[in-house]
């Protein structure tokens, strides 16, 4: 009896109800779409979106604590990893709604897709595993590589799903065979019992250095981090736009967040070993996302060099490897997210005549023809630029200050000088609204649209006013890495 018990307790399913919940869901989704025989997408849009709701009420309400004998935990930083996960996940989904019934992709599979890959995220935001680790990574991968090539019919869908499924194979093979080395090693794969292992940075072999680099380069491939951001243009640009929203949030999130967790729980002590590659790779990204994005002409090109250099300024708050730092990424990702997601909403409502465009020069004089639509883009520009008062300014404000306070002032500094850079692209974005020539005025929006855009919108332009919560949060989040 009191070995059962033992067992139960080292089980602790309960732990991962949220995300058994989400995987029945989707199954049973998967299997009405199945037996259905007219068109099920958008009711299943529907489903996916109350199977989110439901999961977050879920993560909300859960107890903290370990289970399947350490391969999983629940405590304030997953939480907040996966709440914001789904929100990316839900905005996500109902984006797609209007621009699958127009580019003829109203097959119940993608919402279904979308959702197994949020079950991949959020058991990433769990895992204190390398192989739970690698479970939850595969099983986003897997997923986006489909919905990446999503338009068959395409020929840069195609190109895209295949480009991203060849490097992500790599990034793959790179993350397990760092596993295998830290595995051999260490003898362990528990991040615990490997925290424990290396508390004293003198017993770090080279191999396992070596375990934890290649590690750290199949991580930095899923954030799209110089050098492992090849594919991020290419696949940005072919992919359907809402899937690029989606792949540009929440699988961002979720492998940053991991991430921060490796690097500050099981290999903390190893901060001498590792500081300089992120140092390096923040530089690299920041540099790389503001000088190549100046010469672009499409608009989810340019998107994706932005989003290269967003994700160098949260690895500044990792280089500084303190729990204000850990606490500046987590506040960057929540204003990265919905900044960004708004602004694929409005780039998804680009249409002409029922045809998407995505040139920036499509956007001439937007502020005659439709100043609602301009006025929420230049909010997002001005709010990725880093200019306050909106929300991107206070992300770059904890991120930088975490790197002063380490006497950072060399990485701090470059991060300012890039966000100048960058500041000449996104407000170039708003002259050409506000000052060209008007061009021919988009097709109405959808509802659908209009709703992600406003959430993002509001998010982004009222943040200053009430941080707290966002703050406090993730001091709470942080805290368990350091604790």
């Amino acid at each position: 009896m009191g070995g059962a018990a033992m067992t139960w307790m080292s089980l602790n399913w309960t732990l991962a109800l949220p995300e058994i919940v989400l995987s029945c869901c989707g199954m049973a989704i998967l299997i009405l779409g199945v037996v259905s025989r007219g068109n099920f997408f958008r009711l299943g849009c529907m489903l996916t979106v109350g199977a989110f709701l439901l999961t977050a009420m879920l993560v909300l309400s859960g107890a903290n604590g370990v289970g399947y004998s350490g391969l999983f935990v629940t405590d304030a930083y997953s939480v907040f990893v996966k709440l914001l996960v789904l929100a990316a996940a839900t905005l996500g989904v109902v984006m797609s709604l209007d621009y699958n019934e127009h580019e003829n992709l109203r097959r119940f599979e993608f919402p279904v897709l979308m959702l197994f890959s949020t079950v991949g995220m959020m058991l990433m935001a769990s895992a204190t595993s390398l192989m739970t680790m690698y479970m939850g990574v595969e099983l986003m991968s897997l997923s986006i590589y489909v919905l990446a090539a999503f338009a068959r019919d395409e020929l840069r869908s195609s190109e895209a799903g295949l480009k991203y499924f060849v490097l992500g194979s790599l990034a793959s093979g790179l993350l397990l065979y760092g596993v295998s080395l830290i595995y051999g090693f260490t003898g362990s794969m528990d991040f615990a019992l490997l925290a424990k292992a290396l508390s004293d940075p003198a017993s770090a072999s080279p191999g396992l250095v070596v375990g934890i680099v290649f590690v750290l380069s199949g991580l930095a491939l899923k954030v799209s981090a110089v050098p492992f951001h090849m594919w991020t243009p290419d696949v940005y640009e072919g992919a359907p736009t809402p899937v690029t929203a989606f792949m540009a949030s929440a699988p961002k999130v979720a492998a940053m967040a991991l991430l921060v967790r490796l690097m500050a729980s099981p290999f903390g002590h190893l901060l001498a070993q590792w500081q300089q590659l992120i140092v390096l790779m923040s530089i690299a990204s920041m540099l790389l996302g503001s000088l190549a994005a100046i010469g672009q002409r499409n608009f989810k090109r340019l998107m994706a060099y932005s989003s290269i250099g967003h994700m160098g300024y949260a690895l500044i708050g990792l280089a500084a490897g303190t729990q204000a730092g850990v606490r500046g990424v987590l506040i960057y990702l929540v204003t990265y997210v919905f900044m960004n997601i708004g602004t694929f909403a409005l780039i998804i409502a680009m249409r002409r005549r029922g045809r998407a465009v995505e040139g920036i020069t499509d956007l001439a004089g937007l502020g005659r023809t439709d100043p609602a639509m301009a006025l929420g883009l230049a909010v997002f520009m001005f709010s990725m630029a880093g200019i306050p008062p909106f929300s991107g300014f206070w992300g770059k404000y904890f991120i930088f200050t975490a790197a002063v306070q380490q006497g950072m002032w060399a990485l701090a500094v470059i991060g300012v000088l890039t966000s100048v850079i960058g500041a000449f692209y996104y407000i170039r974005i708003i002259k050409v609204m506000y000052f060209d020539a008007p061009d021919e005025a988009f097709d109405v929006r959808p509802a659908s649209l209009s709703f992600v855009a406003g959430v993002g919108g509001l998010f982004t332009t009222l943040f200053f006013l009430y941080p707290a919560p966002v703050v406090a949060a993730a001091e709470a989040a942080a805290k368990v890495l350091f604790g």
